[in-house]
Order: structure tokens, then sequence, then C-alpha cells
């Protein structure tokens, strides 16, 4: 079941994307090369679902009220919309279904006039370079059906009323009866927090761990806290 988005919701201006970062080696062309080379909409994309067990385990449908909240500052409006959109489309056709982009565009009320640079390719792009789709090919772009929690790097963008909304989110989402996963969470995440890695990276890896997303955001703060008090007190030792 999912959440379609209210027409009362607020309009929030969109978060510029971070820089990009150069694929891995063998990596799939991205969705932004369409957008780079294109002078004109491509008349049909074949869409097909991006198949990811931890995302599809821990992620929010693109119609959520998570996605709506959270997300929607993050990438704007126009691909927020986009993603739900293309959501709508792998649910009739699970895997995979050719659209004509333009029909989309105009669905959605994005124009696709000025070649490479138009709204509707704007839109695509970005949801490429917040790693929400991957183009596979000239013609076939992969889709994340459920969308990952913000990483602490995004939340920090957030206005500072939603930053404490999501922390609240995540505590009140934070699955119940989970005591030892919780401790082992925390473990986990301080062997990482004494190895160098911030409290982003931490997060991150315990999701592609498996662990929820509120009790992996949990750990990592928690573990900050930790080391940072270890360190505070070798350091009035030193000076004692």
């Amino acid at each position: 079941m999912h959440t379609d988005v209210p027409s009362s919701a607020p309009t929030l201006a969109a978060v510029p994307p971070p820089p990009p970062t150069p694929p891995p080696a063998g990596a799939p062309a991205q969705a932004g090369d369409l957008a780079a080379t294109a002078e004109a909409i491509p008349r049909r994309l074949r869409v097909e679902p991006w198949a990811d067990p931890v995302v599809d385990h821990l992620g929010h449908d693109p119609r959520s009220a998570y996605v709506e909240q959270f997300w929607l500052p993050i990438l704007g409006p126009s691909t927020t919309l986009l993603l739900r959109r293309l959501a709508s489309v792998l649910d009739r056709e699970p895997e995979g279904a050719d659209v004509e982009l333009s029909s989309v565009a105009r669905s959605l009320g994005l124009g696709t006039s000025g070649g490479k640079r138009c709204a509707f390719l704007r839109a695509l792009d970005r949801s490429t370079q917040f790693g929400l789709s991957q183009q596979l090919g000239a013609d076939r772009l992969a889709v994340r059906r459920r969308v990952p929690p913000l990483t602490q790097r995004q939340v920090v963008r957030l206005p500072k009323e939603l930053q404490t909304d999501h922390g609240e989110w995540m505590q009140l989402h934070r699955p119940k009866g989970e005591s030892v996963r919780i401790q082992r969470a925390r473990v986990e995440a301080l062997d990482l927090t004494s190895g160098g890695l911030g409290v982003d990276e931490v997060e991150v890896q315990l999701g592609r761990w498996g662990m929820h997303p509120a009790v992996a955001y949990d750990a990592s703060r928690w573990a900050e806290k930790r080391h940072q008090q270890a360190l505070d007190a070798l350091a009035h030792l030193d000076t004692a």
C-alpha cells in the first residue's frame, strides 16, 4: 500500500545535487549521459526495475510519506513526481515497460522543449545524480522501486525543522523488541567508528549489512558519542 502525494504538500526548494563522482570501471552508462548528449527527448525508453536487495528491503516506496516529507526537499518536486510515476509503471509491469517519454513529460507538466536542458531531462538526470536511476544503454533505464533512507549527510542539508522531524521519525519507526539487534548494531558501529569511519559512513555500512535504517541511524550516532567520550577522557588524562 502506498501514500499518494497530498495536494496540500508544501513547496520546498530543491537542494543542489552533490558533485558527480566518476563511475567505477565497467559501470553502466548513467542517465546523466542522456541529458548531456541528447538534443531532443528520445521517443521511447525501456524502464526496468533496479534490483538491490539491501535498498529493496530497507527503502521506502517513492509514493510514501517518508519520500514526500524528507526526499522532496532534496530531489525537488519534478524528480519526485517522475520517480512516483515510474514506480506506478513498474507496479503494472514488474519486468519492465516501454514508455513514451513525451507523454510522461506532459502528464507531469514538464516541458520537452529546449533540447538537452529541458525540464524533463533535467528531472531524469537528477534522479541519476542521487543514485535513484541508472542508464543501462541508449534506450534502457533502471529505476529503483524503493528509495533508500537519507544518509546523515543528506539530513543535515534539510531545513532545521525537518532535521528534527527526521530524527523523530527514525526513533518512532525503530523496530520494537529489537534489543539484541540494537546492541549488536551498536557494537559493530563502535568498531567501525574506532576504525576511523565517520558517522555517515558507519550508517551506510550498517545498512549494507542489512540492518534496519532506524537501528543503523541510532547505532551510528551512539557510537560517535561514545567514541568522542573516550577521546575526551584520554585527553583529560594526558593533561592531568
